[in-house]
């Protein structure tokens, strides 16, 4: 029979700091689980970066649903034996002072690709390891990694079908359990502060937030496996059905995996065979997730300027006259002011929907794509770079394997298409009937050969 594991002596213990980041849970967490099972005490930090709260593209809503992530996980952690700390400050400040104060000599933490997280994370590790500080990140957020998913000559892809094919030949990465935290207690605790509100981070909203955690994300998975992922292709274009995961606000704060959700899917294709197509289109929406954050990391520029270079030298209108209309849901086309009004309403919007708001802003409007992306980033509770950017830039036909710029969305036909019966523009344009509701602030006709004639200044 084995013997119990000895107390370690204080001094000889290996005190870990796991630093939470977007993947605010405790099952499925590569970082946390290794740190767990590897180091003799772990000591769970959050820190509040300044760069990041600060920055004009941060909004309120995805901000306020992570502080309710947050509230939930600091109970989560201390029910699995831990304590969860709050810092605020210049992170590789605050990350020398919980090393100092804690004595901690590992640092555990999940990879992040968006391009300021990679400069963050490399000032942080280029400090620790100069600290004599072993560092161990992990992959996390994602499926497959951006170096996973290859062309055969070591390039990355830029065509979505051919990466996807690629995709789906590799091996799936199992899932965890929950992490417990050891039962050794440090007796160097950093210090902490308490959880801020969102006055406190100096933002304010007045959004009615849907509930946040792990077992609430749980719960939506559940529920959409048991429902709508069943025929999840036939129904997900139709904003008034509701028939999406809503699973995005969670998968973006990492209160539920990418392999959970997978893992959820390939069992309900097993359990019921005739859906396998549907459900094969929502694992497509993975890999659309995956592919994203590829591009973002391959090429870096796409945060700034289109993906195509080119098409850099679109010569947009950007009237903010225009703008505010389509940014207040007033331009008189119903489906696009219904999906304007479901955003600053909910801080969310149906996906089809987004693709249509969208271009109608690019070749409608004639605005760039760049202001639209921010306005989705401040509104958005799911306000994801990687996933924001690269649908604007389809959207705007400037991306990687876009929307051709030569076809553009008629919004009255996408109204007709989608919302058939007209229930979902309905719920968010109730005067559509009424002499209150605006007159069209262009004419879509004429604005079309506007927007094929800006494409074709810069080359087809």
């Amino acid at each position: 029979m084995a013997k119990p594991r000895a107390a370690p002596i204080f001094d000889a213990m290996r005190v870990a700091i796991h630093w939470f980041r977007a993947d605010l849970r405790l099952r499925d967490n590569r970082a946390l689980h290794a740190a767990c099972a590897e180091a003799d005490a772990v000591i769970p930090v959050f820190i509040f970066d300044p760069a990041i709260l600060d920055a004009p593209d941060n909004g309120a809503p995805i901000t306020a649903f992570m502080l309710q992530m947050l509230a939930s996980l600091e109970k989560d952690v201390a029910a699995a034996g831990g304590r969860l700390i709050f810092r605020r400050g210049r992170v590789l400040e605050e990350m020398q002072a919980v090393f100092r104060e804690s004595k901690a000599t590992l640092l555990f933490y999940n990879r992040d690709y968006e391009p300021y997280a990679r400069e963050r994370d490399a000032a942080v590790e280029k400090w620790a390891r100069g600290a004599e500080i072993e560092v161990r990140s992990f992959k996390d957020a994602v499926l497959h990694e951006p170096d996973e998913v290859l062309k055969d000559d070591g390039k990355p892809y830029g065509v979505f079908t051919a990466y996807a094919r690629k995709w789906r030949q590799r091996s799936r990465d199992p899932v965890l359990p929950a992490a417990k935290f050891p039962g050794h207690a440090t007796p160097h605790l950093p210090h902490g502060i308490v959880l801020p509100s969102l006055k406190e981070l100096g933002l304010h909203t007045d959004l009615e937030l849907p509930p946040a955690g792990e077992e609430e994300a749980r719960a939506q998975l559940r529920r959409f496996a048991h429902g709508p992922l069943l025929h999840y292709r036939e129904r997900r274009d139709f904003p008034a059905a509701d028939e999406t995961s809503r699973l995005s606000p969670h998968l973006r704060m990492g209160a539920v995996s990418p392999r959970t959700v997978l893992a959820v899917a390939e069992r309900a294709a097993q359990s019921y065979p005739r859906a396998r197509a549907q459900i094969d289109t929502f694992v497509g929406e993975l890999i659309w997730r995956d592919f994203y954050r590829q591009i973002l990391w391959h090429f870096p520029h796409v945060a700034t300027g289109a993906f195509q270079p080119r098409y850099q030298q679109v010569k947009w209108r950007n009237d903010e006259r225009l703008f505010a209309a389509w940014r207040e849901g007033r331009t008189g086309f119903p489906i696009v002011d219904a999906g304007m009004r479901q955003l600053a309403a909910t801080g969310w919007m149906h996906n089809r929907v987004r693709m249509i708001v969208a271009s109608f802003l690019c070749k409608d409007l004639l605005v760039t794509w760049q202001w639209g992306e921010r306005h989705f980033m401040r509104h958005l509770l799911d306000a994801d770079l990687a996933s924001n950017n690269g649908g604007w830039q389809w959207s705007a036909s400037t991306g990687t394997d876009a929307q051709p710029w030569f076809r553009i969305f008629n919004p009255l036909a996408q109204a007709a298409r989608f919302d058939p019966e007209g229930a979902y523009i309905r719920r968010w344009v109730p005067e559509i009937d009424t002499p209150a509701y605006p007159k069209p602030v262009v004419d879509h006709a004429a604005q079309r050969q506007q927007a094929l004639a800006l494409f074709r200044e810069v080359g087809e």
